[in-house]
């Protein structure tokens, strides 16, 4: 989930009635119409007078360019003029301009000041943005029980972007114990006032089965709300539930117009995504430069899937000239994300000196990084180095245990993994076996893999006599 500011828009042209004035109701009645430099005309003079209705208005208008050319410096002098007379609308604006820094120096203390003055007169959007403020620790030092009231506040009097926050805290266990029962109560609040933000995080909600059992359909239709909204997270995650049918009948073509929509927002998930549909032809032409060109976007903004799709490309010449140091490059940047595929992938750079030189030791490195998450074809590999001793300490028994593992986690002819076991079995023993198979069982017990295999490559219980490679390249 993600924190929003809610933080209105500046002067967002709500204009104030106030008691009976000459010329106050005539300037109503033109700004309802669009006359707004009559309105302007009629509201000057009681502005003068010191009518705070008048002032704030004007500042609206200064704020938006209505009737008068746009200038902050003047919006803020007139709200200023409200505010210090306590009406707590522009008490709220004053707030938001120092906090924009639009007509004032920005100043976040002087923009608190001025939203308590407001909330503590009831004002719903300035208690909401207070509770922000102690939210994000702007103007104050950071404190979640501080901005839970206040969020509280505004959100019982039906502000949306406060019920949002509100639903945040609860779903975050921030400022509060965590209840995600009641973080969704909160965001339906908003979500039924039609907050796009709301509707995603509901959305996530029902995806995930928390707070609510879990509802793909459900999950769906709330997507599909804030995706109309222009949410660009909520039309990624619909672009999803197209691609892996949840909910809904797959579609990939469906799944490629809502990545679309949420990559042309810059969203890094759904470029890569994008990416992958070019790269695989799923719901249109499969076309690797567009692939490249999706997947750059995002490993730009540091995708790690993206940079490591990229690298293939690159090492493949696929959709861009064959180049093993730029693949090398963006394998490189998504291993160190810790992506077991790409520290794979850097581990064959290095043993087969592809676009850097020839170094065992770098690829048994990267290949160990791998291996410890799992990665089977890593796992394989790194057996290989063991088996040859290239980088490592030579040893069959642990090259086994490495090819058992990697053939238990993926048995498919294209690993060689099995293949590989098999042809060492000719030249073990079967004690030496045995041992290699309590050894792949004590490696797959979470993060004992290296450990063990590094326990046993210090104290072996066979000799084992060394240089006798068995095993194709």
């Amino acid at each position: 989930m993600r924190l929003r500011v809610i933080l209105a828009t500046l002067l967002a042209g709500l204009f104030v009635s106030s008691m009976c004035f000459a010329g106050f109701d005539e300037g109503m009645e033109a700004a309802n119409k669009g006359d707004f430099a009559t309105a302007v005309r009629n509201w000057m003079p009681l502005a003068d007078q010191g009518n705070a209705d008048a002032q704030y208005n004007l500042g609206v208008m200064y704020g938006n360019g209505l009737g008068v050319p746009q200038d902050y410096k003047e919006a803020a002098a007139w709200c200023r003029k409200a505010a210090e007379q306590g009406l707590a609308i522009a008490q709220s604006n004053l707030g938001l301009m120092y906090f924009n820094g639009q007509g004032v120096s920005q100043d976040y203390k002087k923009a608190v000041a001025w939203f308590r003055k407001a909330a503590e007169q009831g004002d719903a959007g300035a208690q909401s943005n207070l509770g922000v403020m102690y939210d994000k620790g702007h103007g104050v030092p950071q404190d979640y029980k501080k901005a839970l009231p206040w969020y509280r506040k505004a959100a019982e009097q039906g502000e949306t972007g406060a019920q949002f926050n509100l639903g945040v805290m609860y779903d975050k266990g921030h400022g509060v114990p965590q209840d995600q029962e009641e973080a969704v109560a909160w965001y339906r609040k908003a979500a039924e006032q039609g907050d796009a933000g709301a509707q995603f995080s509901l959305g996530v909600m029902y995806d995930k089965g928390r707070g609510v059992p879990q509802d793909y359909e459900e999950a769906l239709a709330w997507y599909r709300k804030a995706a109309e909204q222009g949410e660009a997270g909520a039309r990624f995650n619909l672009g999803v539930m197209y691609d892996k049918g949840y909910g809904v009948s797959q579609d990939y073509e469906e799944a490629v117009a809502w990545y679309r929509k949420a990559a042309e927002q810059g969203l890094t998930g759904a470029q890569s995504n994008l990416g992958v549909m070019y790269d695989k032809g799923l719901g249109v032409p499969q076309n690797y430069k567009e692939a490249a060109a999706w997947y750059r976007k995002a490993a730009k903004q540091k995708d790690a899937g993206a940079q490591f799709n990229l690298g293939v490309l690159y090492d493949k010449g696929h959709g861009v000239p064959q180049d093993y140091k730029e693949a090398l490059t963006w394998y490189r940047k998504a291993a160190e994300q810790g992506l077991a595929g790409a520290q794979s992938n850097l581990g064959v750079m290095y043993d087969r000196g592809h676009g850097v030189s020839q170094d065992f030791r770098e690829a048994a490195a990267w290949y160990r990084k791998a291996a410890e998450q799992g990665f089977a074809i890593a796992q394989s590999n790194l057996g290989v180095m063991y088996e040859k001793g290239r980088g490592v300490p030579q040893s069959k028994v642990v090259a086994y245990a490495l090819y058992d593992l990697s053939a238990e986690g993926d048995p498919s002819e294209a690993n060689g993994a099995a293949k590989n076991r098999a042809a060492l079995a000719e030249f073990m023993s079967g004690k030496a076996i045995d041992i290699a198979h309590i050894l792949a069982r004590q490696m797959t017990k979470p993060g004992y893999m290296l450990k063990t295999l590094d326990q046993y490559v210090k104290h072996p219980i066979i000799k084992e006599v060394p240089n006798q490679a068995t095993c194709r390249d």
